[in-house]
């Protein structure tokens, strides 16, 4: 049986489409722009996505651009990758995207240029130290694909 999760959801603005998830295409949630924005070349800006949520509790939120913002916008995620956790969860915590702009663009309300997903909480870990690890090397980080 599939597992349901609610989420609470506070819209800050009467502009922006509702959020909805489209089953069957992705397991990803569209996320928009919640104002018009001008950006130059070189600047950073926090892009309001109008909405704040309380996340089911032991999840976090990721959100990351979607496929199509860099071509379209000529935006890059400051942080590559957002977390959410549970705990930001009042009124007030709005969700934004941190991004900087690689060429003049404008993002009008409603532009869909981020997506998230929620996921369970890490489990606690251990560390626990040894000499060897005993499994095969594979060559080293960048190895990947070359004989």
């Amino acid at each position: 049986m599939e597992e349901i999760k609610t989420i609470r959801i506070l819209y800050h603005s009467k502009e922006i489409k509702k959020l909805e998830y489209i089953d069957g295409k992705s397991d990803w949630i569209d996320l928009r722009s919640a104002e018009s924005v001008t950006i130059k070349k070189g600047e950073f800006r926090l892009i309001d996505l109008g909405v704040s949520m309380q996340l089911p509790k032991g999840y976090e939120a990721v959100i990351v651009p979607r496929s199509s913002t860099f071509k379209n916008f000529g935006l890059i995620q400051t942080t590559h990758m957002g977390v959410i956790d549970e705990s930001y969860c009042g009124s007030g915590d709005v969700w934004k995207m941190p991004v900087i702009a690689v060429r003049d663009t404008q993002v009008q309300v409603n532009d869909r240029i981020c997506q998230f997903r929620i996921q369970r909480h890490q489990p606690r870990i251990v560390f626990e130290e040894t000499e060897t690890l005993g499994g095969e090397d594979r060559g080293g980080f960048g190895s990947t694909g070359k004989n």
